[in-house]
C-alpha cells in the first residue's frame, strides 16, 4: 500500500521531504509533482525500481529516461555539454523542458538509449521536486506519469493513489501542477530538434 504525503507546493515540509528521500534511497518507486505534470521516479542506480517503472509504463528499451537534476552544474555531470548547449540550457533551466543529450560515463548503462548513447536531462521549476532531489543527494530517474493507452499524464494525486496504490511506495500530493508533459528537445545534432511539444515554449530554442 502506497504512502500518501501532502507536501506544500511553496513551502515543502522538511520532515516529509526527508522521509520521501529515504523511501527513494531505500529503492522505492514514487510519484511526485513537477512544473509540468506528475512524474514517476526512483533512485538513479536502482535497477529493480527502474524495471518496475518500465513495466508499469510499458516502455521499450528505446525509451529515453530522464534524469531530474537540481541545477545546471549537476546536469553537466551526467550529460556532455558544449558552449552552445550551455547557453541554451542556462536560459531554459529550471523549466518545463527535457533535453536529449549525449550521456557521460556517470549515467548507468541501462538508462542510456542503447543506440544513440543519449539521456534525457531536466531541471524542474518545482520546489517540491527540487527539495526532494536535494535531499536524495543525486538526480531522480524519472518519466512522465502517462499510463499505457493514455495520451495525457495523470493529474489528480487521489486518482494516482487509487490507480497505483499497490505499484508504488509513495504518492506525493503537491497540488495541481498542470496537464501537459514537458517539451522535449534533442540537442545531439547541429541544431536543436523538437521531439515533443509540451508546456515549454520553443520560440527561442528553435529560432
Amino acid at each position: 500500500m502506497a504512502q500518501f504525503f501532502q507536501i506544500h507546493p511553496d513551502n515543502p515540509q522538511g520532515r516529509l521531504i526527508a522521509q520521501a528521500a529515504d523511501i527513494v534511497n531505500a529503492g522505492g518507486v514514487i510519484v511526485y509533482p513537477t512544473d509540468s505534470a506528475y512524474a514517476i521516479g526512483c533512485r538513479l542506480g536502482e535497477k529493480l525500481a527502474v524495471e518496475r517503472i518500465r513495466a508499469l509504463r510499458q516502455l521499450d528499451k528505446q525509451h529515453n529516461f530522464t534524469l531530474m537534476c537540481r541545477d545546471l552544474s549537476e546536469l553537466a555531470t551526467y550529460a556532455k555539454v558544449d558552449n552552445q548547449m550551455f547557453r541554451l540550457l542556462k536560459n531554459h533551466t529550471p523549466g518545463s523542458y527535457t533535453f536529449i543529450m549525449p550521456a557521460t560515463a556517470e549515467v548507468p548503462r541501462r538508462l542510456i538509449h542503447p543506440k544513440r548513447k543519449t539521456i534525457g536531462i531536466r531541471v524542474p521549476d518545482n520546489k517540491v521536486a527540487l527539495a526532494l532531489i536535494e535531499a536524495a543527494g543525486e538526480p531522480l530517474m524519472s518519466c512522465s506519469l502517462i499510463m499505457p493507452g493514455d495520451v495525457q499524464p495523470l493529474t489528480d494525486p487521489y486518482d494516482i493513489r487509487d490507480t497505483l496504490e499497490h505499484q508504488v511506495e509513495l504518492v506525493i500530493d503537491g497540488g495541481f501542477c498542470g496537464m501537459e508533459p514537458t517539451t522535449v528537445v534533442d540537442l545531439t545534432g547541429d541544431e536543436p530538434k523538437l521531439i515533443r511539444q509540451g508546456c515549454g515554449a520553443t520560440d527561442e530554442i528553435l529560432g
